[in-house]
């Protein structure tokens, strides 16, 4: 009797199955917005969680980069976007922290034109050392800058984003004046880093986390409060006297006006995703940590690090004339 049942239930569960898709099929798809090119990082998370977002919510998923204006040209987008759950953009905190202190005309909000769903992951920054540096720990480097004035520069992703303003804490809170060297992202500035051009590098771990661990680069230190899981033998900036923390996050955002149970359900999709396994591991080998937080918590991230960085940015004297 137990054998023919199964018999039975198994069709019926291929049917399921199969009918299930098929509605999956017929809803419109999440779009996923990305300010960013594929292949970095914010491109990969986004599609991470595209995909295992797809069987909670019952409908596609699908990434739609388009790069431009770092990450303001889909942040307009969403601004503009209906409040019915089909548009999302994966954002970095810099967008919603960093340019509204440098932008007298940002185009948006950050706190009123979108809706907060969840925060995917956090991460630290990392300060590496190239060949153009001397051997040695960060003490030794910035001892080292402060005998040569001259050479006390660090290289960026770009002016205006936070490894920016994490070089001018750096410098504030070593007390040494450094001199930012903008690049146009992080490949040509890692490119001068190993060519000894610029003596360090203010960026992502993903930029250079491979690198040094070939030991083609050092990364000496961290910007988090505590040591990080990915990187655990790399001191933080307190840990080596320099009283100063700078992270970032990636945060889910909906257009303004979301219905809170559209939200629930998105948010919880999100944390589905970050649940499984190989998402977890993939995000935490781009140097990054999964960190779920619901939608009241992205919030609370948001308002504590947009407060966070006012004093920094505003004491660097630098603005976009926009």
């Amino acid at each position: 009797m137990t054998q023919r049942r199964s018999l039975v239930l198994a069709p019926l569960a291929t049917l399921a199955l199969a009918a299930a898709h098929v509605a999956a099929q017929d809803k419109p798809p999440v779009r996923i917005l990305v300010g960013f090119p594929p292949g970095g990082s914010a491109d990969i998370v986004a599609r991470l969680l595209a995909e295992k977002m797809r069987g909670p919510l019952g409908q596609n998923v699908i990434v739609d980069n388009k790069p431009g204006a770092a990450g303001r040209v889909v942040l307009g987008d969403l601004k503009r976007a209906a409040p019915d759950g089909q548009t999302l953009v994966l954002a970095p905190s810099g967008a919603l922290v960093i340019l509204p202190w440098l932008y007298r005309n940002l185009g948006y909000d950050p706190v009123k034109d979108f809706t907060p769903v969840a925060r995917a992951c956090t991460f630290d920054f990392a300060i590496t050392a190239g060949p153009g540096a001397p051997a040695g720990d960060l003490k030794t480097i910035l001892a080292w800058m402060k005998a040569n004035p001259n050479k006390a520069n660090y290289a960026t992703p770009g002016a205006g984003t936070v490894p920016h303003f994490t070089g001018v804490m750096l410098s504030q809170g070593s007390g040494i004046p450094m001199t930012q060297v903008a690049y146009k992202g992080g490949a040509p500035a890692v490119n001068d880093l190993l060519g000894g051009q610029v003596p360090l590098l203010v960026d992502t771990p993903l930029e250079t986390i491979e690198h040094h661990r070939a030991g083609k680069l050092r990364i000496v230190a961290l910007t988090g409060e505590a040591r990080s899981k990915v990187l655990p033998e790399v001191p933080t900036l307190k840990e080596q006297g320099i009283d100063m923390a700078a992270d970032a996050y990636f945060g889910v955002y909906g257009p303004p006006g979301l219905p809170a149970e559209i939200t629930a359900r998105l948010s919880r999709a999100v944390a589905e995703a970050l649940r499984q396994p190989e998402v977890a591991d993939k995000i935490v080998s781009l140097g990054l940590v999964p960190a779920y937080g619901t939608s009241e918590e992205l919030a609370a991230t948001q308002a504590a690090h947009l407060k966070r960085w006012e004093a920094p940015i505003k004491a660097s004297g630098f603005t976009v004339e926009q």
